[in-house]
């Protein structure tokens, strides 16, 4: 399909309003869309932040899912209560692929669900006690543990339980860091409040624990990772460029991160952000209070590894200049080889994103490395700084659309007729029954890594795999159904 010009792009989302209630349309036409690379700002042409429609299918997630789910969840070395009834624990324990090395259940307690399983009279009575009894069970059982986390799910900010009192009785009782995290699932509009919400908590209960103490030996070249969940292993390959040039990662967050690496990232003399909307709160934090420095790279795909890497590196002295323009310089030919390999056989392929955090913006420059084009890009729960950083990322009069509902990005798709949609998990089997090549880009469809020069091949290889199946000759999309109806109709 040919490119869609400004006009167009505008009257396609005028022709999606439509069937909108005239309140429900002026509040959605807020967040929809052209983009304009005249625009320095996108508050001027798109809202964000904002609550959801009531009726209209929002693919977002809570406050809850924001804390639990992404910033704390993945620290392996502590125990995440999920106080309040089973279901949440239930559903965040697995919903990630946040990779890690350690022993379940002894050392590492990511993938287990700790839960105070409110039932009818605690809701009556209070589960103060309830909380505590189930601190001194986890002691027990599992006494290897380095620290607790409470994270409230919605009865608790209902009902007024002193999480705490609690956590500040049971932390002094077992000299253990005991975190309490007011991140009821009903506060805010997304799952954009418990990320601030957590990063908070980490400021106020954990951060501050080794101030003072001078034995830990630091180096110039010490850097900390801050908003990589190691989904399928990508801080493990972001870690290895770092690493290769001659830098010092003293702790990452979350993915396969500890509380003792959260403790350490003061001593830093750099973070480093790959998540900007999870972590930026705490990033400030630590500029503001330590006088450490932040920057947001991004490893997804050689021509944006490669900026970074550059930019990363003049941070320090030659030395790591130097070990920057020497890791660009080994993986060069394994990277063209992918390159070479599948950019033939994706040339020219258009694709259509809506994902949560960074892969709206982060993922355009590995498409474009393989020679595809991001046409329409949206975030669920973005703020306008980060549509200020995805404007100058996409297309000009391209679509881009905030906290989508089910039916636009749907008639979305049928007018743009992508090649290839990249979502989560909600919207995945909505479009492979309408015959489109999907991939699921929250957890990469059980796939990656898909960070550094390693995970650009499995990204490449995948993309691949899934646009180039046989298997998508066998379903016709609503588009072409239309038209051989048409066909039939006119013989």
């Amino acid at each position: 399909m040919p490119d869609l010009t400004r006009e167009e792009t505008q009257g396609l989302i005028e022709e999606v309003l439509e069937v909108y209630p005239e309140k429900a349309k002026k509040i959605r036409e807020k967040h929809l869309t052209v983009n304009d690379h005249a625009i320095d700002q996108s508050k001027s042409c798109i809202k964000s932040n904002r609550k959801s429609v009531p009726g209209a299918m929002t693919i977002r997630g809570c406050a809850y899912a924001g804390s639990k789910g992404v910033v704390w969840g993945p620290i392996k070395d502590m125990i995440h209560i999920s106080h309040g009834p089973v279901g949440c624990g239930q559903y965040s324990r697995a919903g990630r692929r946040n990779y890690y090395v350690g022993t379940t259940g002894v050392n590492t307690f990511g993938t287990m669900n700790f839960t105070s399983d409110f039932q009818e009279k605690d809701i009556v009575f209070g589960g103060d006690k309830k909380l505590a009894k189930l601190i001194d069970e986890i002691e027990t059982l599992f006494p290897l543990n380095k620290g607790i986390t409470v994270q409230s799910e919605c009865p608790i900010g209902l009902i007024g339980d002193d999480i705490e009192a609690v956590s500040k009785a049971k932390g002094k009782e077992y000299e253990k860091t005991i975190v309490p995290v007011r991140c009821e699932g009903f506060r805010g509009v997304s799952q954009s409040l418990g990320h601030h919400i957590a990063n908070d908590a980490v400021r106020d209960w954990a951060l501050d624990k080794r101030d003072g103490d001078n034995s830990f030996e630091t180096t110039p070249y010490d850097v900390a990772i801050l908003g990589d969940y190691n989904i399928g292993g990508d801080a493990w390959a972001s870690r290895i460029l770092l690493e290769e040039m001659g830098l010092r990662v003293v702790a990452q967050w979350s993915g396969d991160g500890s509380i003792s690496e959260m403790e350490l990232t003061p001593k830093v003399k750099l973070n480093l952000l790959h998540c900007y909307r999870s972590m930026n709160y705490i990033s400030r934090h630590m500029e503001e209070k330590y006088g450490i420095p932040w920057m947001e790279y991004n490893f997804f795909g050689p021509t944006k590894i490669e900026e970074s890497l550059r930019k990363i590196a003049e941070f320090f002295d030659d030395t790591i200049k130097e070990g920057a323009e020497r890791v660009i310089a080994k993986y060069k030919a394994e990277y063209q080889a992918v390159i070479d390999k599948y950019r033939p056989r994706l040339e020219g392929k258009k694709v259509m994103l809506y994902v949560g955090g960074l892969r709206p913006r982060h993922v355009i420059g590995a498409y474009e490395d393989l020679g595809m084009e991001v046409v329409g890009t949206g975030y669920e729960f973005a703020h306008n700084d980060d549509y200020d950083r995805t404007i100058k990322e996409m297309g000009d009069a391209t679509l881009i659309y905030d906290d989508v509902t089910g039916y636009e990005f749907e008639e979305f798709v049928k007018k743009v007729k992508p090649d290839l949609i990249g979502s989560g998990i909600k919207e995945k089997y909505i479009f492979q029954k309408m015959g489109i090549p999907f991939r699921q880009m929250h957890s990469w469809d059980y796939s990656g890594p898909y960070h550094g020069y390693d995970g650009f091949a499995i990204f490449a290889r995948d993309m691949d795999m899934t646009l180039n199946n046989p298997c998508w000759d066998k379903l016709t999309p609503p588009w072409k159904q239309a038209a051989g109806s048409e066909a039939l109709a006119a013989e």
